[in-house]
């Protein structure tokens, strides 16, 4: 070959070679810099302290950088055996670390902004119900998570059995939608 002819196909080669490696740094550099939140729903064995059901929220909104490291939970304002003979005061609650580490993470969902404000407005729904806001039977940890997955565009079973039981509602949401893992 000549001259002309490797330079013609070095400028085709170029051509062709150069949108393909521009496209692959910038996806690379955008992944790099996107910010996301995650949310991982949890449960916690049960015992004396509560909420036995929680979600967690890590990591930095998209849109403006805001870092977050929360978790919110439904439960009683004060867990006494009035609790079994109807409904009480209920609040969200966010818990320390040490008790975040001894519950048990079942999945995590990568969040929109959109999704994010929208879990937020979920939490603030739960948090200014009036009244006897919480029940065991109709409105406790297990329905507060429930409805954030529901919000989040995951299937749920509104008829559950295990709305006692909070890993097992959890792992029965896991069921329902196969996709879901931490």
């Amino acid at each position: 070959m000549n001259r002309v002819d490797n330079q013609s196909l070095d400028m085709q080669l170029f051509r062709f070679l150069f949108p393909t490696f521009a496209a692959l740094l910038l996806s690379t550099l955008s992944g790099q810099a996107r910010a996301e939140v995650v949310a991982t729903f949890y449960s916690h064995d049960f015992g004396d302290h509560f909420p036995h059901a929680f979600i967690t929220l890590k990591g930095k909104v998209d849109g403006t950088g805001e870092a977050v490291d929360t978790n919110f939970g439904f439960t009683a304002v004060s867990v006494s055996p009035a609790i079994l003979m109807g409904s009480v005061k209920g609040m969200i609650e966010t818990k320390d670390a040490k008790y975040v580490s001894k519950s048990n993470p079942h999945f995590s969902l990568r969040l929109s902004d959109a999704e994010y404000r929208k879990l937020l407005d979920h939490v603030e729904r739960w948090r200014n119900m009036p009244g006897k806001s919480y029940s065991l039977n109709k409105r406790n940890c297990v329905h507060f998570v429930m409805e954030a997955a529901a919000l989040l565009g995951l299937s749920v079973n509104r008829k559950s059995k295990f709305f006692k039981k909070p890993k097992s509602f959890v792992l029965e949401m896991m069921k329902i939608n196969p996709t879901l893992r931490l």
